[in-house]
């Protein structure tokens, strides 16, 4: 114990106050060791790493703490019943001591009030050390159950519930995501309770509470949940017409209405939609006002409906500025409800930073769906909201305290840090040339079935909150089986959206002869470079890091002085607007479910289409002309060059797309428009440049200093604020 917190906090001063790393990048991992291997030196293994955690978390401010969950279970392989116990007794004390996040499998871990008694006791005595007998005994029990099968499988579909009352029933189907039966159980409902406002407040609002409470308690998982809801909106459908007809409306209690959109400039939605549906199914009004919604409109929106809380989404960074508009707008006109802030984006630092101080009410970054609900309803609770908030503005306070505190980053000067980029001898430097033919813009549309081959399927489970890598999610015992259902169900969809033609992958690229020069790369129609097609601008790394140089993604091309012909290529493709048509089809029907699932195909089509035309590409560039990679090879970018995308860590500015847009005709040739914020219409759409170079890497700019700023906006011909509003997320000082 005493080893592992003095190296822990050895480490921490060595890099909080000699490197100046921010403290909250750190992960300490105390090493979970393996109990009741019967020697007595290794029974305090467990209680050790707790006690250390518990330390680490005192001594080591706002650094993180993990582990490796599964390792302390190894003497008991082959008993899975027994090493899930021991799993979810060791995550809940460790978690109870301050563990940020464990290394487990997710089906492999019960769920800890469901464990029984004896087992958990038996389990319990051994994670903390409670007798030196612990772990004889808990090995002599564990002998008694060891063919204990938990997960006993009746043959065919199980209909004995259609045999239940009908208020139990239709718990039932909600629970379970079937919907075969919602129409005619709402009418049986209908008829036995009067008025169909008595079913929707009583038997389908009591089975949507059973699906967020097993939910909220991690018991049922995202897509299950979007089932859920696509059953009560068929239901409620149903019976839309007879409260028509008593002109009442629905009168439903509810439990609050959000207002929720995507801000303007942002067409992403996916998380916002799924934040929508998890609060439907818990008694929330949702008014969704869908993606690119201006300030005006949303906050019209919330006084038009008398919102409880407003919730803003946005994917790309240019969308934090535009949150905070909208702070200082609800600001400006009084208004008093929690702001909610979610997107991927989005951070604890950054609400708490730069939105939170420009409106008074509760500020509140929600990182996942699965935190909404508690988020809410602690809001808008009478008895609970005022603590809440109270302890939110302290937190808030105390990461800004701390912000001010560190002050600017320790950067090198502009000029220092461009002197220790990547050098390379250029006289000697390899360089691929791709044929005269090839130079210059070209269309790129394969089928469907093509672009399905490069397919990476594991971004696909975690936008439904599964976590895992394709395949291997499958054998997960508790994701497992809603995984395979979840692609079994994409399988279905994919088929009707390839033999219909419903989606369109197209692409536009380019190849032009090329040289930087200094930190930006200048591109030619030809190679005789007396006609230039335009300058990229690009940012180098001010941060210095151990054994690495200070990127800049210039490096990679040959400097003019070089005299060398160089090279360097852009791109854009699309699914096209037909992702939007189709979920729109599932979306007038009230199934949400399928909705999601026509998105999230979506965007699976455009990032393998990208990986898709990069390959193209690779080969008509000659250097990947004897490439020979498997999908997965494929998926981890194990080929020569990269295709950095503006907006990303190594080039943070979305106005470098503008250049993209104008060299490849993009709008013109693809239909692929850019908002003012910069992202892509339609959503599930990637862009980005090509470089050749065989040692080029992606890498994280990170913060720049005040002279990159001023040298940035200079070379981009910007205004000071200009620049400073495009490339606000990386300041390393305070503008």
């Amino acid at each position: 114990l005493y080893d592992k917190v003095r190296i822990c906090e050895r480490a921490y001063n060595l890099l909080v106050d000699e490197v100046n790393f921010p403290a909250a990048d750190i992960i300490f991992d105390p090493n979970v060791l393996t109990l009741a291997t019967g020697m007595e030196e290794h029974d305090a293994y467990g209680l050790d790493f707790i006690e250390a955690i518990r330390e680490i978390k005192l001594r080591c401010p706002h650094a993180r703490t993990s582990g490796g969950i599964s390792n302390v279970s190894f003497s008991f392989r082959g008993n899975n019943f027994v090493r899930e116990a021991m799993h979810a007794c060791f995550l809940y004390h460790s978690c109870q001591a301050g563990l940020d996040m464990g290394i487990v499998n997710a089906g492999m871990l019960a769920v800890y009030d469901e464990i029984e008694p004896e087992l958990r006791d038996r389990v319990e005595a051994v994670i903390l050390n409670k007798s030196k007998q612990a772990g004889e005994e808990l090995l002599e029990y564990a002998e008694k159950i060891k063919d204990k099968n938990e997960n006993r499988k009746s043959e065919g579909p199980d209909l004995s519930w259609r045999e239940k009352p009908v208020s139990e029933r239709l718990s039932h189907a909600l629970v379970k995501g079937i919907g075969d039966y919602a129409e005619a159980d709402a009418e049986e409902a209908r008829q036995l309770l009067g008025r169909p406002i008595e079913v929707i407040e009583g038997p389908l609002m009591d089975g949507m509470k059973v699906v967020g409470n097993l939910f909220g308690d991690g018991k049922m998982f995202l897509p299950q949940v979007v089932k859920s809801a696509r059953v009560m909106k068929k239901a409620v459908a149903y019976l839309e017409p007879y409260m028509e007809e008593e002109k009442e409306g629905t009168g439903s209690k509810k439990s609050g209405t959000m207002v929720i959109a995507t801000v303007k400039g942002d067409v992403h939605d996916i998380g916002k939609n799924i934040v929508g549906v998890v609060l439907a199914c818990n008694n929330w009004e949702v008014i969704d006002l869908g993606v690119m919604v201006s300030c005006d409109k949303i906050l019209e929106a919330v006084r038009k409906n008398n919102a409880d809380v407003l919730g803003l989404s946005g994917l790309i960074t240019p969308s934090l500025d535009e949150m905070i508009h909208n702070a200082k707008e609800m600001k400006k006109l009084g208004m008093k409800i929690p702001l909610l802030i979610g997107g991927a984006t989005t951070s604890r630092a950054h609400t708490a930073i730069k939105i939170a101080p420009h409106y008074e009410e509760a500020v509140v970054q929600v990182a996942d769906a699965s935190l909404v609900v508690n988020v809410c309803n602690e809001l808008t609770h009478p008895n609970k909201r005022e603590a809440y908030v109270s302890e939110l503005k302290e937190k808030q306070l105390k990461l800004r305290v701390r912000h001010e505190e560190r002050g600017e980053r320790v950067l090198l000067p502009l000029r220092e840090a461009q002197s220790k980029g990547m050098k390379f001898d250029w006289n000697k430097q390899e360089i691929a040339t791709p044929p005269p033919d090839r130079l210059g813009v070209h269309e790129i549309k394969p089928s469907l079935s093509e672009v399905l081959e490069f397919f990476d399927w594991s971004p696909f489970f975690w936008s439904w909150e599964l976590k895992g890598k394709y395949p291997d999610i499958f054998n997960r015992e508790r994701v497992g089986v809603e995984a395979k259902k979840l692609f079994d169900h994409a399988q279905d969809l994919l088929k009707h959206i390839i033999k219909d033609d419903l989606f369109c992958c197209e692409a536009v690229v380019g190849i032009w002869p090329a040289h930087s020069v200094d930190d930006d790369v200048e591109i030619y129609e030809d190679t005789d470079k007396s006609n230039k097609v335009g300058t990229f601008h690009f940012v180098r790394r001010q941060q210095s890091l151990v054994k690495q140089p200070h990127y800049c993604l210039s490096d990679f091309v040959a400097p003019r002085y070089s005299k060398r012909n160089d090279f360097l290529g852009a791109f854009a493709v699309s699914a096209g607007n037909g992702v939007e048509h189709f979920a729109k089809e599932f979306e007038k029907d009230n199934d949400d479910y399928n909705a999601i699932m026509v998105k999230a195909l979506g965007d699976r089509f455009a990032e393998a289409m990208a990986e898709y035309t990069h390959k193209v590409v690779r080969q008509w560039w000659t250097f990947g002309v004897d490439e020979d990679l498997s999908q997965d090879a494929l998926i981890k970018e194990k080929y020569r060059g990269i295709r950095p995308a503006s907006g990303y860590p190594c080039q943070p500015d979305h106005t470098e797309k503008d250049l993209i847009w104008e060299a490849l005709s993009v709008e013109k040739k693809i239909g692929l428009e850019l908002t003012e914020s910069r992202a892509m219409n339609p959503g599930c759409s990637v862009s980005g440049l090509y470089f050749s170079h065989p040692q080029s890497t992606y890498f994280n700019v990170g913060s720049l200093g005040r002279d990159q700023v001023e040298d940035y906006a200079l070379r981009k011909g910007w205004s000071i604020d200009e620049a400073l509003k495009w490339l606000g997320p990386n300041l390393g000082f305070d503008a």
